[in-house]
């Protein structure tokens, strides 16, 4: 053996040996920050009744069930469930005063004349409309409860339908996929079809629903036996989230072979809020990121097929800051993916009177900017921003389709002081609302959660300082509303350039 071939193959060598040893030093860095993480995951909390409840009387896929009426009989028996195995098992430390598991606590939504966890129906002899309303996810009907109540006001029939793996327990949702959501909006639209013959029909989703409902819109284009929307009103809709949604699957797997439930779960927390679920399980995120996969993969293929021509008129309405979903998403996944129509997005600006722009983490002025003065839109694009950065008063700045111009056109609304933005929870909930709402109503005596404004040390309250600096309550909602009720037909549109 030559020396020059010694060398070359103690290099060869030393290489290998390095090779192997980087290997396991990075096995070895992977397997102590994963034992890290499931300590420290397997630290909060421990998991209670409501986290890990039996509740099979839930609707799936797989439920022997074709009718309204059928999904109603079964939920029935769903809340009779919950009642044996979660208010009756409740342990003596958990009956507090706010927890909504607890009989008669503040947070009780039995304590109601009706518990808006449920799924309800406001019919009429002669309606004009017929309307689906969706609501968010880990929420429930409550959140569109107040409009409605409102449209039925106006003559409309109104299905609000509390989707599967809500209204119940946190540990509904921990099994729930989005087929099963899916499938049970297919059963309230054509049970409405069968309640009004011909009239038109309108889907109003929140969030998870505003997903649900474009889904379902795109559904009615690839299958004729289902009934078409006349239009869809979408308020902070879930059409774009973040990619890290699909790795919780893996945690919620690691936590089943090391048996480790607590692992099921991005949050565990108190349950006080009477009509949305504290705990987040990890399955929500998996299910939210399926269904925005989904949606746009059906996007895809109607628009290769000449179909998309075909959706329904779409308005939605959308904060510019949203720590759930994203402006940003809604334009890329939804808005500049529509051929030209009736379609509008509505955007609620951060309030410049503020001048918060210094300390916040991502500031939008710049894409609302590319948004208002870049390329012209199939859409109209209406901008609910200040009339100017010395002033709360606010316009709706309205950009037509096709248009390159903007104009301002008055509202006298303005922002409360003290407010900087909307967030993704206020948007339904009007100010008078008596959990979310600002206006104290003397006749309520359950838990407020719209207007705590309080002051001490952190970390010593049952409610996270994060929840309770968040905006529950939308202070344009009457805007809001009235943009709807046109939408729907029921206020004539006078000026189309400054209407509402």
């Amino acid at each position: 053996m030559t020396f020059r071939r010694f060398v070359k193959m103690a290099a060869v060598g030393t290489v290998r040996q390095v090779m192997r040893a980087l290997i396991y030093g990075a096995i070895g860095v992977v397997i102590t920050l994963v034992i890290v993480a499931v300590t420290f995951l397997n630290s909060r909390p421990d998991l209670n009744v409501w986290h890990t409840a039996e509740l099979d009387e839930e609707f799936t896929t797989k439920s022997d069930i074709t009718s309204f009426t059928e999904y109603l009989a079964l939920e029935d028996r769903l809340f009779r469930q919950l009642n044996e195995e979660v208010y009756a098992k409740l342990a003596p430390a958990d009956r507090r005063k706010i927890n909504r598991y607890h009989r008669g606590s503040l947070a009780d939504p039995t304590s109601w004349p009706k518990d808006w966890n449920r799924s309800y129906e406001l019919s009429l002899n002669k309606p004009r409309i017929g309307v689906l309303l969706i609501h968010g996810l880990s929420d429930s009907p409550y959140s569109l409860r107040h409009l409605g109540q409102r449209l039925h006001s106006e003559g409309a029939w109104v299905l609000g339908m509390r989707v599967p793996g809500h209204g119940t327990a946190p540990v509904g949702l921990v099994d729930t996929d989005w087929t099963d959501m899916a499938a049970a909006v297919k059963i309230a639209v054509r049970h409405l079809r069968e309640q009004l013959g011909d009239k038109p029909i309108y889907i109003v989703g929140y969030s998870n629903g505003g997903a649900l409902a474009v889904h379902y819109a795109l559904s009615a284009l690839q299958d004729d036996t289902l009934p078409q929307a006349q239009g869809l009103v979408l308020l902070s809709p879930e059409i774009g989230i973040t990619q890290l949604a699909a790795l919780a699957i893996w945690q919620e797997r690691l936590g089943h072979l090391l048996g480790m439930q607590k692992l099921a779960w991005n949050s565990i927390l108190p349950e006080y809020d009477p009509f949305k679920y504290g705990s987040f399980a990890l399955n929500a995120g998996k299910l939210a990121h399926e269904l925005t996969e989904e949606i746009q993969a059906k996007i895809t293929r109607l628009s290769s097929a000449g179909k998309m021509q075909e959706m329904p008129p779409i308005i939605a309405f959308q904060s510019v800051v949203d720590a759930t979903v994203t402006a940003p998403a809604l334009v890329q996944g939804l808005f500049d993916r529509l051929p030209s129509g009736q379609h509008e997005l509505v955007l609620f600006d951060i309030n410049r009177f503020t001048e918060i722009e210094p300390i916040l983490t991502s500031n939008p002025t710049a894409w609302i900017d590319s948004m208002l003065r870049g390329q012209q839109h199939n859409y109209v694009l209406t901008l609910i921003t200040n009339e100017n950065e010395d002033s709360r008063n606010v316009v709706a700045r309205r950009l037509m389709a096709t248009e390159r111009t903007a104009i301002d056109c008055e509202l006298g609304l303005k922002w409360p002081a003290g407010v900087y933005s909307l967030s993704h929870v206020a948007l339904p909930f009007a100010p008078d609302d008596p959990v979310y709402g600002v206006e104290e109503i003397p006749s309520y005596q359950g838990i407020r959660l719209g207007d705590v404004s309080i002051r001490g040390e952190r970390g010593v309250l049952q409610i996270s300082e994060a929840d309770l600096m968040r905006l529950r309550w939308n202070p344009f909602y009457t805007y809001q509303e009235t943009r709807i009720l046109e939408f729907l037909g029921f206020v004539e549109v006078v000026d189309k350039g400054c209407s509402a």
